[in-house]
């Protein structure tokens, strides 16, 4: 991806990133629900996101027309404090955002293979493009579910694949994990890349000098062409 593909925004702490990433979001939902009666958020979890989610969780949008998913799921149930669903429950969808439709990766199933189609089946049914996608990073590069020396890496970042969701494990996955494929993460309006600390920008700055997408998997995003990727970084 060339330089102007990549637009950088830098805020002075987490805070005004959270309110300045919200703004954004709203915006570009807001402009979804007026075009096409809908709009599809695809959002990521961990920690990083939390303030993004409470800032978002009480803007003022027809949050009825709006449908919230997961870029990927630890294979957990919602009870667990590992759950990305539960996360987004916790912290998004309250409020004026409770109003919103909540697909979730997670089927109950016994392992992610036995559960992929039915969360295929969800995922295929979402209107595309999707709106915003946000994702975050690991200090092992990872973003989504891609991570180094997963067992279907290749697959996930493989740009001709129709599968739209992937299982996935790796060592540094910990649970098994179940996540989009890079070609769905990329057919959206707009796509965010959110990290915050110095560790991580470091990381980041890696991934674009050297982009190799087996090491860093984030690199496949940062280095296709299709869609332009903005990234919100903060100290």
């Amino acid at each position: 991806m060339s330089a102007d593909h990549i637009r950088r925004h830098t805020y002075a702490d987490p805070e005004s990133l959270a309110r300045a990433l919200a703004e954004r979001v709203e915006a570009t939902l807001r402009e979804g629900v007026s075009a096409r009666g809908q709009a599809v958020l695809a959002v990521s979890g961990g920690s990083t996101p939390v303030r993004f989610f409470e800032e978002l969780s009480h803007r003022a949008l027809d949050w009825a027309r709006v449908t919230v998913t997961l870029v990927d799921e630890r294979w957990v149930d919602e009870a667990s404090e590992r759950s990305n669903a539960r996360l987004v429950k916790r912290h998004l969808l309250k409020g004026p955002a409770a109003a919103a439709t909540f697909v979730p990766l997670y089927t109950g199933a016994e392992t992610p293979e036995a559960g992929c189609a039915e969360a295929r089946r969800r995922i295929a049914a979402l209107p595309r493009p999707f709106d915003v996608v946000v994702l975050g990073m690991g200090e092992d590069g990872h973003t989504a579910s891609f991570f180094p020396g997963g067992d279907r890496l290749a697959e996930a970042l493989d740009p001709d694949n129709p599968a739209l969701v992937v299982p996935m494990r790796a060592q540094g996955a910990g649970e098994p994990r179940i996540t989009l494929t890079l070609p769905l993460l990329l057919d959206t309006r707009l796509l965010v890349l959110h990290i915050e600390g110095e560790t991580k920008r470091a990381v980041l700055e890696a991934a674009l000098a050297e982009p190799d997408p087996s090491r860093r998997p984030v690199s496949a995003v940062l280095q296709q062409p299709r869609t332009p990727v903005e990234i919100y970084w903060a100290p």
